[in-house]
């Protein structure tokens, strides 16, 4: 299943493409060969906060990792699902090809290396998850992204509190 891709800005078109993907539902795709350090995409939607993503991820019903939602560092968040582009689709994965970066409330995907055409875009979302990691929760979360190194999980390993000294 083909979309038209996107753009990334009004002249240019954009370097990528959804497609269904191995990894996990649609995955986007490079349409061309994409030099390490390029900007792909800005991530896009409305502008919510905290407390509203959590709203909406209870009215959504399903799993809380099942959303488009990306936290930025002011504690507001991007829901992707409302008025966002096709970068909400780039998958999940350990050994990831680009990388998100935040610019003044606003984020960026950019290649970390070469990209071939047709190569799947992918980053590690590191997921911040405050509850336990119990079991369950690691099966929601689960990583399907088949690299050799994979751990698993999209979750960001938990901080581990330092005893008090003394």
């Amino acid at each position: 299943m083909n979309s038209t891709p996107s753009q990334s800005s009004q002249t240019e078109p954009a370097c990528y493409e959804v497609r269904r993907s191995t990894i996990h539902g649609n995955g986007v795709f490079a349409t061309r060969d994409i030099e390490p350090g390029e900007q792909i995409a800005e991530y896009t939607g409305e502008r919510i906060t905290s407390d509203e993503s959590a709203v909406r991820a209870d009215a959504g019903g399903g799993p809380v990792n099942h959303t488009f939602f990306f936290s930025l560092a002011d504690g507001m968040v991007i829901d992707g699902g409302r008025g966002g582009n096709d970068s909400r689709f780039i998958n999940h994965a350990c050994e990831p090809n680009c990388e998100a970066q935040e610019d003044e409330g606003r984020v960026f995907i950019y290649a970390l290396h070469p990209i071939m055409r047709d190569e799947e875009l992918k980053y590690n979302y590191a997921l911040i998850y405050e509850e336990r990691h119990t079991p369950a929760v690691k099966k929601a979360f689960e990583c399907r992204c088949g690299a050799p190194t994979c751990t698993g999980s999209m979750l960001a390993p938990k901080k581990r509190k330092r005893a008090k000294a003394g």
